[in-house]
């Protein structure tokens, strides 16, 4: 009789810290045939579903057309721990579910696959054992985040000391992919890294 299939088993969690590249690299290894789980993009799946309760839980301020407004609802939860709080209690465990829901799907295949999750080891949420982390220096993190979001310097600085610092991240990855550099570095990264999982799984 086959074992009942678990979800995670061939699951490569993929995290760093905030501006730091992770969804270069995702659209990158896609190129490569990876299947990625996308924690973000579920979550904003998630957040439009709960508009309403949103509506009811926040304020209509942060709902514009039955769709929230991410980017007012975001600056009002790292402001106030509370609003954070209750915010995470509401999807945290909708995005779990999906996730696992995913994964278990992915399982059928046995090859190794992506799930990225910005804050892996802030929530300690998720059982996989294979951890990589998208690597740039804290500098960089700042720097990048005043240009994409146009946050000035000490905001910007307060996102980035809001997670795990990145080189504490950089010591607990199984596998480290620097994006310190340009975007020919980065392919080269990350064919180091897929012949890494080839090694390990033996197909991909």
């Amino acid at each position: 009789m086959r074992a009942e299939r678990q979800p995670f088993e061939h699951a490569v969690a993929l995290t760093g810290g905030i501006a730091t590249g992770k969804s270069t690299v995702c659209n990158i290894l896609k190129l490569y045939g990876f299947s990625v789980i996308d924690a973000d993009k579920i979550a904003h799946e998630i957040l439009d579903q709960k508009s309403s309760e949103i509506e009811k839980i926040f304020g209509k301020e942060y709902v514009k057309e039955g769709r929230v407004d991410r980017k007012s609802l975001g600056r009002a939860v790292f402001a106030d721990q509370s609003m954070k709080k209750r915010l995470e209690e509401l999807l945290h465990p909708l995005i779990r579910k999906e996730i696992e829901r995913r994964s278990l799907d992915l399982e059928r295949y046995g090859v190794p696959y992506i799930v990225d999750i910005p804050l892996f080891f802030e929530t300690s949420a998720y059982p996989i054992k294979r951890v990589a982390v998208v690597y740039a220096p804290k500098e960089q993190q700042i720097e990048r985040l005043m240009k994409k979001e146009g946050f000035d310097p000490i905001e910007a600085a307060k996102r980035v000391e809001s997670q795990i610092d990145i080189e504490k991240k950089k010591k607990l990855a199984n596998y480290l992919i620097d994006n310190s550099k340009d975007l020919k570095h980065l392919q080269k990264e990350i064919e180091k890294f897929t012949e890494r999982l080839k090694d390990e799984f033996g197909q991909i």
